[in-house]
């Protein structure tokens, strides 16, 4: 595989654990806010839409054509991160899939060296293959975060059900093994 086709492939493997990583569960507990910040599973995957709709949209001079409205100018801070009473789970997951598709659109015909420019980055001047791996690592990052807000909700853990890539052990032994961490902390200095 060539360089480019190495990282999108990264990608788009990230991007298919984000959206298992949502689907399946009630709706109630993909819009729940599971940390002190508000992190919950739909709105980690709104974020990750309006982020490659803007890199590999505007920034590469082929703008997403339907507005979202996080990006109006009286948006409020963190509107990308939470979906609102009127969107639904099936429209964020759909607005997702949409905006990959098009950002593969944009991707597929392009050179690495292609010239992109992003405002808001300190040297705004850049090129596909630094979106590409920015935005590989991006949804990597956020896919971490949806294993470990999965987990709380359901007890799903794993890249993917078919692959799990976690040791074999059913629920006993992963309570045994959190228990004896779990006395290995407690045990730690200031613990």
């Amino acid at each position: 595989m060539d360089v480019k086709s190495t990282v999108w492939h990264y990608l788009k493997n990230a991007r298919e654990q984000v959206l298992w990583k949502v689907e399946g569960l009630p709706e109630r507990d993909q819009r729940m806010p599971l940390t002190p910040t508000g992190t919950n599973l739909l709105g980690v995957v709104k974020h990750l839409a309006g982020v490659e709709a803007e890199y590999f949209g505007m920034c590469l001079g082929r703008p997403w054509p339907q507005p979202m409205a996080f990006w109006a100018d009286d948006a409020q801070p963190n509107d990308d991160m939470w979906a609102t009473a009127d969107e639904s789970p099936a429209q964020i997951l759909d607005l997702y899939r949409r905006v990959t598709a098009f950002a593969d659109e944009t991707i597929a015909p392009l050179p690495l060296d292609t010239r992109a420019h992003v405002p808001w980055w300190r040297e705004p001047d850049t090129t596909l293959h630094h979106l590409l791996v920015h935005m590989t690592a991006e949804t990597a990052r956020h896919a971490g975060h949806l294993d470990i807000l999965r987990e709380q909700v359901d007890g799903q853990a794993g890249w993917s059900p078919e692959h799990p890539n976690l040791p074999e052990g059913g629920a006993d032994h992963w309570a045994a093994y959190v228990a004896r961490l779990r006395e290995i902390a407690e045990r730690s200095p200031g613990g």
